[in-house]
């Protein structure tokens, strides 16, 4: 993996107000010059199985929220220089709102997951994402269930630390060994120091936007925002 760098988008802001992109559909090129995961890899991990009491919104994969895409702005990204490899990721809150509306944005495409607290980018990181026979999800889901120290109940009790629960069939983003080669069940895993501030500044209601390098249909969507 070595020399291989990825590009990175940059934000021009002009005549006195910040520049605005859409997060839905946004692609910043981070990862695009990795090579891709091996999707038959064995090393994989899945969502914690629903839980007893009621989550705030129950959903399946097939289930994505419809979002409408002028609620979803980029105000800043964070400047990112030279390589980003799997297991790389960035936080910087500085700069940013301390309170505001949390939204994760994934690019399966680019391999990355982002961050945006009030449209200011905070972190970014290089992700794990579903093997062929068990693609991860294109869609806007919100997180159901937070579990800082989860265990897999159908694979081998695979520790799954972090977890940010999004559907009720298995799909989550957690703490992972995130090397190349490497794939989920569904899941996104991200660096698990990363996962740990992740999981600090997101809330159950939170909403996760997942894209493969493309603006997200959500014409089928089921249910408004």
């Amino acid at each position: 993996m070595a020399g291989r760098v990825s590009t990175r988008v940059k934000l021009a802001i002009g005549g006195g107000a910040a520049a605005v992109m859409l997060l839905l559909g946004l692609s910043f090129g981070r990862g695009r010059d990795l090579p891709p995961q091996d999707r038959t890899s064995a090393q994989r991990s899945e969502a914690p199985e629903p839980a007893r009491s009621s989550p705030p919104v129950e959903r399946t994969r097939a289930q994505p929220l419809a979002v409408d895409p002028h609620a979803l702005m980029v105000r800043r990204v964070l400047p990112i220089e030279g390589p980003f490899r799997h297991g790389d990721y960035v936080w910087d809150e500085s700069g940013a709102p301390a309170t505001g509306r949390v939204i994760i944005t994934v690019d399966l495409k680019a391999q990355t997951l982002s961050v945006f607290r009030a449209g200011y980018e905070i972190g970014s990181a290089v992700i794990l994402y579903g093997a062929d026979d068990k693609p991860s999800p294109l869609g806007a889901f919100p997180i159901t269930e937070k579990d800082a120290d989860h265990y897999s109940r159908t694979y081998n009790n695979a520790p799954m630390p972090y977890t940010l629960r999004l559907t009720s069939d298995g799909v989550a983003i957690h703490g992972s060994d995130v090397q190349w080669g490497n794939a989920t069940h569904g899941c996104i895993g991200v660096p698990k120091p990363f996962a740990r501030k992740l999981f600090g500044v997101a809330k159950v209601g939170d909403l996760v936007v997942i894209t493969n390098g493309r603006m997200l249909d959500t014409s089928q969507a089921r249910q408004a925002m």
